[in-house]
């Protein structure tokens, strides 16, 4: 009892991690999904940016123009990072021109966050250097700020000289706590902060509380959404949660694959841990997917990133690509060998019907003999009578014989013909898939043993047709030499059980049990078991129980 209640508790706990996977998966397949459908999403997010570059490129209006190029700007700070800076650079020179100082400010900033997240450190803080804070609108402060702390991390990060890492550390979390002392407490920038702080101090819990709130203010499917998600999945795995990262950062990769991003950093982790784990078909995929949106993003740092990572999953993926052909030609030639020894079969068997046929009509010939012979000795002595009825009972056990070879054989060559028909649509179905690649489905039928069991039972039903159809009263004259416990009855009609069909064999003359059970596919052991076990039920002596089997019945 215990036991089993041990065995309760462990598939319990074991449900959510199940559950888990199959959520995961079905991400999975919508990020494949969403990237076949990618070109759609890019389309309709050129729309957007063509529409909106026109209302532009039209407005007199200096107030609505501004707009319209910020617009542009955070369009694009996702999706290319060139025309970006362009639409970033227009906005202070208009900005500039009519004498918005505080707004050339904010954009400023703007524009050295975007270059710090590209590797543009130097240009950034050039750019930060120039812009005054104490000039700038609240707003614009924690975007200063922001871009502050960014920069000092990068190169805290990046730097392999300890003095500058600690030197860039300090500077980040110096700008940090002026974050905090003028930003929003309830705004994305100031929590992220708080986040990335209470990560830095391995609170993880605190971090995931705050994170909580990150993901109150945003709307799930959006660009921004996919940000949080990605923090998330950071917090997760420091926490040791490692379905619940992979899931964060599995729906980060989605939203930003529906929103058209091209600055890709959640698939470009999501296919490293894919590859770690051995899923390099799918990792392969979203690789290559990234590298393209980098492309388009036009980045060096985001390329140097990718760069190794594609390496090592390309390598992979190739080399399994490689185990797999090989696998295939080993199949093919496998097949090919199976069809010429069935070819073979085929051969040999057409030359003894042949064979069977001349004989067939020799034991005619001589029967038609024997019967001239019997009419015109009629009249001789007892001795030759007795001789003529041997003969007579001879001929008719060939006759048996002969029809029992005749149904068989035709039944055989049959089968034959059929199972070639079923290896040239294997080999069809395997030529397909290899065609279309789908090298995992192969895997699993090639693996799978549903096709052997499928016409092994098969085989049985035809031999089962065929018997009953020649020896129509087996089953009931074979239960007649048994007692009533050991009799056999078949649940279905026209079919024998295992036990039947092994006295079946015996009945047509095959009775070596390694023959017979290479025939059934069992084990000569367990062929000894039932036949001792129906032996040891016959009526009379168990000795001559098999030589009576094989007196049952003459076909029809």
């Amino acid at each position: 009892m215990r036991y089993y209640i041990l065995l309760l508790c462990c598939a319990l706990n074991l449900l959510p991690a199940l559950a888990a996977d199959r959520n995961l998966q079905d991400i999975y397949r919508e990020i494949d999904k969403a990237i076949d459908r990618s070109p759609e999403y890019v389309a309709q997010y050129e729309a957007l940016i063509n529409k909106t570059k026109s209302a532009c490129q039209h407005e007199t209006n200096h107030e609505r123009r501004l707009s319209l190029l910020m617009q542009m700007y955070n369009l694009y700070k996702a999706y290319s990072n060139d025309s970006a800076m362009v639409y970033i650079e227009r906005y202070i020179r208009l900005a500039d021109e009519l004498g918005r100082h505080e707004q050339a400010a904010h954009a400023r900033a703007l524009q050295a966050y975007q270059c710090s997240t590209v590797g543009l450190y130097t240009e950034s803080l050039g750019i930060l250097h120039r812009i005054d804070s104490q000039t700038l609108t609240p707003e614009g402060r924690t975007d200063y700020y922001v871009a502050c702390i960014h920069v000092c991390g990068e190169l805290a990060y990046y730097t392999k000289i300890q003095d500058m890492r600690d030197y860039y550390t300090r500077l980040r979390n110096e700008f940090r706590d002026s974050l905090f002392q003028t930003g929003d407490p309830n705004g994305e920038a100031y929590l992220l902060q708080q986040e990335q702080q209470l990560m830095e101090h391995k609170q993880f819990q605190e971090a995931l509380d705050v994170n909580d709130r990150r993901m109150a203010l945003v709307e799930e499917g959006t660009r921004d959404y996919a940000i949080v998600a990605f923090y998330r999945h950071l917090i997760c795995e420091a926490l040791g949660q490692y379905e619940e990262t992979k899931y964060w950062l599995a729906l980060s990769g989605l939203c930003d694959v529906q929103q058209a991003v091209m600055d890709q950093a959640s698939l470009l982790a999501l296919a490293q841990r894919l590859n770690d784990e051995g899923d390099l078909k799918r990792a392969y995929r979203y690789i290559r997917f990234t590298w393209e949106c980098n492309k388009h993003f036009n980045t060096r740092m985001r390329s140097w990133q990718i760069a190794p990572i594609l390496d090592v999953i390309d390598d992979s993926y190739k080399t399994q690509m490689n185990r797999n052909n090989r696998m295939l030609v080993g199949g093919v030639v496998l097949l090919t060998l199976l069809a010429l020894t069935l070819l073979g079969s085929l051969f040999f068997l057409h030359r003894r019907n042949k064979q069977l046929n001349s004989a067939r009509q020799a034991l005619n010939d001589t029967n038609s003999q024997l019967a001239s012979l019997n009419d015109e000795l009629t009249s001789a002595n007892e001795q030759l009578s007795e001789k003529n009825a041997q003969f007579s009972l001879l001929n008719s056990q060939l006759t048996d014989a002969n029809q029992v070879k005749e149904e068989y054989i035709g039944r055989f060559l049959s089968l034959c013909a059929q199972y070639v028909d079923k290896l040239d649509n294997y080999r069809k179905m395997v030529n397909k898939k290899m065609k279309n690649k789908e090298l995992d489905e192969l895997f699993r039928i090639s693996k799978s043993t549903e096709l052997k069991e499928k016409e092994i039972e098969e085989l049985n039903q035809n031999f089962d047709s065929v018997f009953l159809h020649l020896f129509p009263r087996f089953i009931d004259d074979f239960n007649a030499l048994l007692t009533p416990e050991v009799q056999v009855h078949p649940k279905e009609e026209n079919r024998l059980t295992t036990d039947l069909r092994i006295f079946a064999l015996i009945r047509l003359g095959i009775d070596d049990s390694s023959k017979i059970a290479e025939f059934l596919h069992y084990s000569v052991n367990t062929i000894y078991n039932y036949r001792a076990r129906i032996k040891n039920g016959a009526l009379d002596d168990r000795g001559q129980f098999e030589r009576r089997v094989k007196e049952l019945g003459l076909p029809r």
